[in-house]
């Protein structure tokens, strides 16, 4: 990937961001029926929006370079197939962790709101698994699911601390919108010999 190409996945992936974050916090705002003092208000609360998209952003393109780091790390250990076994362990174990893991640390506590953001985030990546397979080859199916499930769950655990479920929603939203977006240009991006590196063929 030449530095051209770097900029505009950056920029793209910045006005996706921010598009994600004014999208959901404006339907956050209406759908809990908040008002605002007056124009400069909303606009004071557009731009606190766009701010906070475009930080997501950065931080959904921080761990898209780290999983192509690591892609990169675990070929070079592992055996083609037993690197994707690896992929595939780990993101189940992602998905299980954000769905049930603070059920059984919180005591039993209910935490409906835990399986709903697991599920959430399982659609998306199949979905965005899917576009990836038909844009490119069935090879790329385990590295898309495990940057879109296991990738993401890193990336929320940050709020997910804070346990707060309209912060989760605000954050997870644009974090999905940014991480299938660069997941689904990245074969457009580099030359084809770098994007076999990613998603490698099958052997015959």
């Amino acid at each position: 990937m030449n530095l051209r190409r770097w900029f505009f996945l950056f920029w793209t992936a910045l006005l996706i961001g921010a598009a994600g974050a004014l999208g959901t916090g404006l339907i956050m705002m209406l759908v809990n029926g908040e008002k605002m003092n007056g124009i400069a208000d909303f606009m004071l609360y557009l731009l606190i929006l766009f701010g906070s998209g475009v930080m997501i952003s950065v931080y959904s393109q921080m761990g898209f370079f780290a999983y192509l780091i690591l892609n990169y790390m675990g070929k070079g250990v592992f055996p083609r197939r037993g690197w994707q076994i690896v992929q595939v362990v780990l993101t189940v174990l992602a998905l299980l962790d954000i769905m049930f893991l603070r059920l059984f640390v919180g005591g039993g506590r209910e935490r409906i709101s835990d399986i709903v953001l697991g599920l959430i985030i399982l659609a998306a990546a199949i979905v965005t698994a899917y576009v990836k397979v038909k844009q490119t080859h069935i090879s790329a199916l385990v590295p898309t699911l495990f940057f879109m499930i296991a990738v993401t769950a890193v990336e929320t655990i940050g709020v997910l601390r804070i346990d707060v479920n309209a912060a989760t929603i605000f954050i997870v939203i644009p974090l999905l919108l940014c991480n299938a977006y660069q997941m689904l240009i990245l074969h457009k991006l580099v030359d084809s010999s770098k994007e076999a590196a990613v998603n490698p063929a099958p052997s015959r």
